[in-house]
């Protein structure tokens, strides 16, 4: 069966392509073919077949320690830097914010709604303009539109935080039941708001 690819970058092969190459190439790390698979959301035979294949084309690049694969972006390919700036556009809000939102107390829950989210579903429609972004719990807000105009700039997109309380989130408004009935991306936290 042939995966579709992802509506937010019909460039790659497919979702969990672009979710394999999110997760080593805009956290710059090198990750353990395990590690890696678990972050992507894949199974490890497909991240092993993905790896494969982007091995192969020079983009990615391996180390064995022991009898771990460790996984990179290959510094050295002229296709890593562009393929890094597409995937901050498309994917990089979820890895970008996540990585903001892991220095703010008080957090207890974040995700993407809206058209953006739809999209990275596979809801068809136009490309999203903006990212709606919901956070629950009691951060200090400026730290909140701080990060989230820190990942507005390498995302190229405006990002819209709502903050709400657990209690607020929690409350029946025709807006929180939209967001409840239709598709969110998980950043971090219980996504049991309601």
């Amino acid at each position: 069966m042939r995966a579709e690819p992802p509506l937010l970058a019909p460039i790659f092969r497919s979702d969990g392509q672009a979710r394999l190459l999110s997760a080593l190439l805009l956290a710059d790390e090198e990750l353990s073919l395990t590690a890696l698979a678990e972050r992507a959301g894949l199974s490890y035979p497909t991240a092993h077949r993905e790896v494969g294949r982007l091995e192969d084309a020079g983009i990615l690049t391996e180390r064995e320690v022991g009898r771990t694969r460790l996984i990179r972006g290959n510094p050295e390919s002229p296709l890593t830097s562009p393929i890094r700036d597409i995937l901050r556009v498309t994917t990089g809000p979820v890895v970008l914010l996540a990585e903001e939102f892991g220095h703010i107390a008080r957090i207890e829950a974040a995700f993407l709604y809206g058209s953006f989210a739809a999209r990275a579903h596979g809801v068809p429609g136009p490309s999203p303009a903006d990212i709606d972004l919901m956070v629950i719990g009691e951060p200090d807000p400026a730290e909140i539109y701080a990060a989230c105009q820190r990942v507005e700039q390498q995302v190229k997109r405006p990002v819209n935080p709502t903050i709400l309380t657990r209690a607020e989130a929690q409350e029946n408004s025709g807006f929180l039941l939209h967001v409840a009935a239709n598709p969110i991306v998980p950043i971090l936290g219980d996504m049991s708001w309601r």
